[in-house]
């Protein structure tokens, strides 16, 4: 759940745009199904983009002094974004990983930091660089690895139409880009949780 204080964007500019958008399209205003649309559509747009808002470093403020050496994963992470190119959603999962260098994160703060950058207006490819970009810089870690797998509206209800297409993109810092091995490891853990 999105706080109030999340939630603030010039509403009242969406609904004149909405509003406008509708009359394009040759839509009746005063039609009952959508007399509340473009209030509805401008408190969409505060909680779908509230990550613009956010601040990522609060979820990093307590990290755990842990002399922990190994791959730490949390996989599956479901998230939505919007395209900022046609401003429709794409929707998946995100995976992400990082190898401790005497810290670790609580666990519900990678999903929580997968969520503040997704909840932008985004591309794909820049949204999983800058999830590896900031866990890299905040947490320290000798390695960090993300790879996002999401359905993009955009391509599979308009355009080209091809529904079931997933776009897969990928970001390795550190010990995973630079190590083979470690590479190979943390990608394997990766994909066979998904078989």
């Amino acid at each position: 759940m999105v706080s109030e204080d999340k939630l603030v964007v010039d509403a009242k500019r969406i609904e004149n745009a909405v509003t406008e958008i509708l009359s394009a399209i040759g839509e009746d205003l005063g039609r009952e199904g959508v007399k509340g649309t473009p209030q509805r559509v401008a408190k969409m747009y505060a909680e779908l983009l509230a990550g613009m808002r956010e601040d990522p470093s609060e979820h990093v403020k307590r990290v755990f002094n842990e002399k922990y050496d190994e791959i730490v994963l949390l996989r599956d992470i479901s998230f939505y974004s919007i395209c900022e190119h046609h401003l429709m959603p794409f929707i998946g999962s995100a995976h992400v990983a990082y190898l401790p260098a005497g810290a670790v994160l609580g666990v519900s703060k990678l999903a929580r930091i997968v969520d503040c950058f997704a909840r932008r207006l985004q591309v794909q490819e820049r949204l999983t660089d800058q999830i590896a970009d900031f866990l890299m810089d905040k947490l320290k870690p000798q390695g960090v690895a993300v790879v996002l797998e999401a359905s993009h509206s955009c391509m599979t209800i308009r355009g080209i139409r091809k529904p079931g297409s997933m776009m897969v993109t990928s970001s390795l810092r550190g010990v995973f880009k630079k190590d083979p091995r470690s590479r190979n490891e943390v990608m394997s853990l990766i994909h066979n949780g998904n078989k």
